[in-house]
């Protein structure tokens, strides 16, 4: 690993903690409902709000009438995206005159939007109108992260507050976050992206005569090419600060009209951890002990440095074969060295393994890198990320609640080993609350390992796996990682827009969005009902590094006890045949 690689990750998690630690205390004001500085003006927006929807947003719901509420508001904007897909054709602001959104693929993206994961099957400049992109997906993109936001409020105020039957109210929680977190956030990273040449229009694509003109494999000639313009920063801002991910074009965050230029390529990655990273610190603050939202941000943060480090030192090195054939893979003062597959110059394996470490933390699943071409253990290291259950900082909300179920788990084990009901914040832990945090942590590996065995069984799975072998198992194992967590990244190479994946990865990303959502608003309205117990000799510490140090063994034992062995059949096998192969 070079300098530039040590001083690059140096100054990221400089930037992240420093201004994760002012806008959690920012964050915590507004879930709250206490003044801000911004909230005198966005104040008449937020109360428009309710007089559209007509709901009263201080009358507080009980866990069973939240989760109602969240759910009933997703499935709208989940059949909103899927309408506005198939009828975009008759739609107005389509200058390409795009048709409509086959059914399949339609049923996937608004699957896909509605529950923050933003995988994309489909080339986004050749698919979507402008008001497909602007007005559903781009809508969605807030109102999905918003939901994240909404729920870990309720499941905060579940431990927080004592012999309480109400979580708050979905409507205010989920109106609050979007307009006095997500729009000014959204609003300003757009205008900086814009400044750095991110392109933001209605217009139509542009024509360009080619200077040097390009023949086909057909031989055919080519001497113009259509260049598609849009609504690209407005998206590109929200698609990183609500944890979604989907591009506007299908290179997503390595196409230069998305992210063209080094410090455009730094704020976006900065973007894609600063609310879930942030979001602890808004947990401390809510619960009433700061110490408590500093250790789970330490857990987290660990995880991601044995995580990223590894994956850019892995980048750095050179592909055994072609250092073999005598390929200079040495980094120079013209040239950055490593493994150069799949990546865009102006950012190099340094700034392209950090970004694929961060958006697989979160579930982003954004690329300015084909992960793809990355090599065997450098993609692996993306692939655990998503696959410890995003909880490694994770999606906007879902993460941190993601990560007080191991928290939970964590507690149980520690109380088992001394002989004490195990407790958290004060509130005992049992077994009712063992079993909804049982279900969130095991819900997505069943659905990943589940979805990867039935696409490598039948025929219909097989059929578009394009690299045969192990790598086209772990394009396999990978979109399933992506889908069942809630990411939306893709190794790319497998054909998924088709009728079996378009199905099996829709109703994985479903599962793993709401069949995690309920559990977690049950365990939060159990909690909340209950007394809070004072602390005695024998309550373990949960802000200690000794209490971090167990998190973090308890997310990686859990990881490796169910990936490792799909893992050694998929990135683990395929590095072992290429360094055997370089010999």
């Amino acid at each position: 690993m070079t300098a530039h690689a040590w001083w690059l990750l140096a100054l990221y998690m400089v930037a992240l903690l420093g201004l994760a630690a002012s806008l959690g205390e920012f964050m915590a004001a507004v879930l709250e409902g206490r003044p801000t500085r911004i909230g005198r003006w966005l104040g008449p927006l937020e109360r428009a709000c309710y007089r559209v929807a007509g709901v009263n947003p201080n009358e507080e719901m009980d866990w069973r009438r939240y989760a109602w509420a969240a759910l009933a508001f997703n499935a709208a904007g989940l059949l909103a995206v899927y309408a506005f897909q198939r009828l975009q054709s008759w739609l107005p602001f389509n200058p390409q005159h795009l048709p409509a959104v086959e059914p399949g693929s339609a049923f996937d993206t608004a699957v896909s939007f509605a529950t923050n994961t933003n995988w994309q099957g489909y080339a986004g400049e050749s698919t979507m109108s402008h008001l497909t992109q602007a007005a559903a997906l781009g809508v969605q993109n807030f109102v999905s992260a918003a939901t994240g936001i909404a729920v870990l409020a309720a499941v905060v105020r579940g431990l927080a507050r004592k012999s309480s039957e109400t979580l708050g109210s979905f409507w205010a929680d989920l109106v609050r976050s979007t307009v006095h977190i997500l729009l000014p956030l959204s609003l300003v990273l757009a205008v900086a992206l814009v400044s750095q040449g991110v392109i933001q229009d209605l217009g139509a694509a542009r024509h360009a005569t080619l200077l040097e003109p390009l023949a086909t494999s057909d031989s055919t000639r080519v001497t113009e090419q259509w260049i598609p313009m849009g609504p690209v920063a407005s998206q590109v801002a929200i698609k990183q600060l609500g944890t979604n991910g989907g591009g506007f074009f299908n290179a997503n965050s390595a196409h230069p009209f998305e992210n063209p230029t080094p410090l455009s390529n730094f704020l976006e990655m900065l973007a894609i951890l600063i609310l879930p990273a942030a979001l602890c610190i808004t947990f401390g603050r809510m619960v009433g002990d700061r110490r408590q939202g500093w250790a789970l941000l330490a857990a987290m943060t660990a995880i991601f440095l044995l995580a990223t480090i590894p994956c850019m030192r892995l980048e750095h090195a050179a592909n055994p074969r072609l250092g073999a054939l005598g390929v200079d893979a040495a980094s120079t003062a013209r040239a950055p060295g490593g493994n150069m597959e799949g990546k865009e110059a102006r950012f190099g394996p340094a700034e392209s393994a950090l970004w694929a470490s961060a958006t697989t933390a979160a579930s982003n699943g954004s690329v300015n890198a084909m992960h793809d071409s990355f090599t065997p253990l450098g993609g692996l290291v993306p692939m655990v990320l998503m696959q410890l259950g995003e909880v490694v900082y994770g999606g906007v909300g879902s993460g941190l609640y993601g990560m007080l179920a191991f928290v939970l788990v964590a507690v149980f084990a520690a109380g088992l080993m001394v002989g004490r009901t195990p407790e958290y914040l004060g509130k005992k832990i049992e077994a009712y609350e063992m079993k909804m945090a049982s279900l969130v942590i095991l819900i997505p590996p069943f659905l990943v390992l589940l979805g990867a065995a039935l696409a490598v069984a039948v025929p219909a799975g097989r059929a578009t796996i394009f690299n045969p072998g192990v790598h086209g198992f772990s394009e396999v194992l990978y979109a399933f990682s992506s889908a069942g967590n809630n990411n939306g990244s893709a190794f790319a190479g497998l054909g998924a827009n088709t009728r079996f994946y378009n199905i099996t990865l829709g109703v994985a990303m479903f599962l793993a969005r709401y069949a995690l959502l309920v559990p977690m608003l049950a365990l939060s309205g159990s909690l909340a009902a209950k007394k809070r117990t004072p602390p005695g000799a024998g309550t373990l510490p949960t802000h200690t590094p000794l209490f971090v140090g167990l998190l973090v063994a308890v997310v990686l034992i859990v990881g490796a006890l169910t990936f490792l062995p799909a893992l050694a059949l998929g990135p683990i096998v395929e590095h072992l045949t290429l360094a055997a192969a370089a010999r």
